[in-house]
């Protein structure tokens, strides 16, 4: 590996096509304002180095950065590239991952407006999150102990695992397919409507009008807490542990709850029964 150390960078395309190489404690910044300081580079080690500029990595193939700053100003930083992993790293700038495959993230710092939009294959691991549309129309997500701020989140996802993480966002998971969210926090209004196959699993369900016009979904030993006009017109199969606000023409399958504040069936073509149990389980 070519090692590059203690410089700074603000020509266009300054490290263009770059193979094998360690870029150590650089800047790229300064008054020639140049775009895509590495775009269609290979193998790829940036650590420590600070991003000012737009673009700096498109069409890379094999990068890891670390302890790493990219501010606002480095707009859409990482476009169609692959084989990345990410640590310990700011990324502050607007659209900062799209169209890339094979990421991992961990300990990061995100806070970026329309990110992570058309990703496939992204593990991301004790990182902290600001950003409207996060992750929209992305597949095969992997996150564990991911906090996040925003609204419009995880819209259109498919196949994807969530662990032990908190979410803030309004109107997250609409039409998302095949997806398993696990000892989680999801707070937010209107959330999972128009999903396919989403099962919550010991997890706390904060927030108005949640999980309506669903197919196949599924909560096991879930709180709900605010919840009102919960289900409406969705197939599905709860065990909730908490009383719930109030329950709409759930459209099939059986709700096992402790209590319900109002229970809604003017809708005769749905059919879903509410059961008032302690404790009970879903096949």
């Amino acid at each position: 590996m070519r090692l590059i150390e203690n410089q700074t960078f603000d020509m266009e395309r300054a490290l263009y096509g770059s193979d094998g190489v360690t870029v150590l404690n650089c800047a790229f910044d300064g008054p020639a304002d140049g775009e895509s300081a590495l775009k269609e580079s290979r193998n790829v080690q940036i650590d420590k180095c600070f991003f000012n500029l737009r673009y700096p990595f498109w069409h890379d193939h094999g990068l890891h950065i670390a302890g790493s700053e990219m501010t606002e100003l480095c707009r859409a930083a990482l476009w169609y590239s692959d084989n990345i992993e990410i640590e310990d790293t700011k990324l502050h700038g607007i659209k900062a991952l799209r169209e890339c495959s094979q990421v991992k993230m961990k300990g990061c710092d995100v806070i970026s407006p329309e990110f992570g939009w058309f990703v496939s294959e992204i593990e991301m691991e004790d990182c902290t999150v600001q950003g409207e549309y996060f992750m929209m129309r992305s597949n095969v997500l992997t996150f564990r102990n991911v906090s996040l701020k925003g609204k419009y989140s995880f819209q259109y996802i498919e196949n994807s695992v969530f662990e032990d993480c908190h979410f803030d966002t309004k109107d997250a998971f609409w039409h998302a397919k095949n997806v398993v969210v696990r000892n989680s926090v999801v707070k937010g209004e209107y959330l999972a409507w128009y999903c396919e196959n989403v099962t919550f699993e010991n997890c706390k369900i904060i927030g108005t009008q949640p999980l309506c016009y669903c197919k196949g979904l599924k909560l096991v030993d879930c709180q709900m807490v605010d919840a009102d006009l919960s289900f409406e017109k969705s197939e599905v199969e709860a065990v909730l542990t908490t009383e719930v606000m109030s329950i709409k023409n759930p459209l099939s399958g059986h709700i096992y709850v402790p209590a319900v504040g109002e229970l809604i069936q003017d809708d005769k073509t749905c059919q879903g029964q509410v059961i008032l149990a302690k404790k009970c389980s879903c096949a």
